[in-house]
């Protein structure tokens, strides 16, 4: 018999519309697949050539658990940089991708019956890791923006709330939190002693000219940032991801990472360091073709009469379904009748929205949307 534990998960909604996708063009089907958050783009060739080294050199050993000193200190480097944060090597973990840090961090936080306050629509990933690790989710609504609303958040605190997760840019909705929404979840999480889980793996896609806030510049101490190389430079199966925080949370991040998966690839660590010390120039790139992308798939969709906001950040789109129809269904007939794959706003708590997500060719974009707009023309 399985565990309680494994036959409670929900499997990953994104991951099961992809993996149909990709069942449906091995059958020989065309399918627009706007399922999966994956950029198109292949890693940059001065970062593969860093790892090619790093194998022709042997460096293909152990490393320590929670990361090489060189990987350690170009995340301090970066976080200094670009944040304006100050980190030192035993305040950092890298981990096998920024879910992987997340979900450490959950185990070192919660004990059976703590509460995580996840503001909502929120990734799929964050009520399962919480539940798995003992804890419970409480979700906090949104404003018509999808932006986080402190007064919301407060009001979901009790004694047993451990900590309260902020993502931004966010995933599904691409919302970007203002400025002031940050400094006042900060000054509350202050005040409450609770920890800010901040998951910024979008950090880099930003739009029209915004600034990406993070809570760890307002309360440093209370603040445990989680990122990774994943997104920003297209090395989504190099499974490299890390946190920063306090020394005492990392070390317990660290010591159950010695645990379980031990170290990540010394090679993608290897990579990863080129990545973020490295030439800079194919992120400003990407970050130009998706935001043509977004502003493209964004007109389109409101043009058909979906209602869609024009995401501030990520490589989301989040419209609403038509009147009367739930989100899985109208996700099923879109596979079913036009061969698009998008995922159910209802495994992001939403159920009147659907996700796509922009990270793919503008060719297949504009199949795609050709597609979707047959199919809403034989609703009406």
């Amino acid at each position: 018999m399985l565990s309680q534990r494994a036959t409670a998960i929900a499997p990953s909604a994104t991951l099961a519309i992809s993996d149909k996708a990709k069942e449906l063009r091995r059958a020989g089907i065309d399918v627009a697949d706007f399922s999966i958050g994956e950029p198109d783009f292949d890693t940059p060739q001065h970062i593969k050539q860093a790892a090619i080294r790093a194998i022709q050199q042997g460096f293909t050993k152990y490393t320590a658990p929670a990361g090489t000193a060189e990987l350690k200190e170009a995340v301090c480097r970066k976080l200094e940089k670009e944040n304006g944060l100050s980190y030192g090597a035993s305040q950092v973990a890298v981990s096998c991708g920024a879910k992987h840090s997340l979900y450490n961090i959950f185990l070192a936080l919660l004990n059976r019956g703590d509460e995580v306050v996840v503001p909502s629509p929120y990734w799929t990933s964050y009520p399962e890791q919480i539940r798995l690790a003992g804890g419970k989710p409480v979700f906090a609504a949104t404003d018509k923006q999808f932006h986080a609303v402190p007064k919301q958040v407060k009001t979901k605190l009790t004694k047993r709330t451990k900590a309260i997760v902020v993502n931004s840019p966010s995933n599904p909705t691409g919302a970007v939190e203002r400025r002031e929404t940050i400094m006042e979840l900060a000054s509350l999480a202050e005040k409450r002693g609770v920890w800010l889980i901040s998951d910024e793996i979008y950090e880099h896609f930003v739009y029209d000219g915004r600034k990406q806030s993070g809570p760890a510049s307002f309360a440093y101490d209370n603040t445990i940032v989680v990122n990774g190389v994943s997104k920003t430079y297209a090395m989504t199966g190099w499974r490299i991801g890390y946190c920063a925080g306090p020394a005492a949370i990392v070390k317990a991040v660290a010591d159950i990472q010695s645990q379980t998966t031990s170290n990540p690839s010394s090679i993608a660590q290897a990579a990863a360091v080129e990545a973020l010390a490295g030439d800079q120039s194919p992120v400003r790139t990407m970050i130009a073709e998706f935001d043509r992308r977004r502003k493209y798939m964004t007109t389109r969709l409101q043009k058909m009469g979906l209602s869609c906001r024009l995401p501030e950040g990520a490589f989301y789109v989040f419209p609403e379904v038509p009147d009367k129809m739930s989100s899985s269904a109208f996700a099923a007939l879109l596979l079913d009748k036009a061969r698009v794959a998008v995922v159910p706003g209802k495994d992001f708590g939403s159920d009147r929205h659907v996700r796509l997500s922009y990270a793919t060719g503008m060719k297949t974009i504009e199949a795609g949307m050709d597609r979707v707009e047959r199919v809403l023309r034989g609703l009406r």
